[in-house]
């Protein structure tokens, strides 16, 4: 009852929502508990429909020049909700790191090829930093 009553309040506040059922792409790493301090981004990317796998075959290949500093974490991509959305979650220690790291990943040989394959299947992208609740196994 008291969780009922909880969803009854909380739905007088609400204005919107979504949701999805996201499945893990098998070649990114399986998000795992981390040390901290970080902070993350998550960057979502709306594709253009019948581009998923051209995209999955792109980061196959590209996600070995974002391994280096151990910064991937997961990458997802919708199965039920608004299709064709793919969400990268990547771990800093801070934003200086971020700047650092995928600066970094320019100067290495292969990922901008990577990159111009990829742009063209891209309607709409977004970034957010995120930052740990203290529960949080991802710090």
């Amino acid at each position: 009852q008291e969780y009922l009553d909880f969803r009854k309040e909380r739905s007088r506040m609400l204005l919107s929502r979504r949701n999805q059922l996201l499945l893990e792409f098998s070649f990114w790493n399986e998000p795992r508990p981390r040390q901290g301090p970080n902070i993350y981004e998550l960057r979502t990317y709306k594709l253009k429909p019948g581009t998923m796998i051209e995209w999955g075959n792109n980061w196959a290949r590209a996600i070995k020049y974002r391994q280096e500093n151990q910064e991937a974490v997961g990458g997802f991509f919708s199965q039920i909700g608004e299709l064709y959305v793919v969400h990268h979650l990547w771990a800093y220690r801070d934003l200086q790191s971020r700047e650092e790291t995928r600066n970094a990943a320019w100067r290495k040989r292969g990922w901008d090829e990577n990159v111009y394959y990829t742009v063209p299947l891209i309607r709409t992208m977004e970034s957010r930093i995120m930052i740990p609740l203290k529960i949080s196994p991802l710090q």
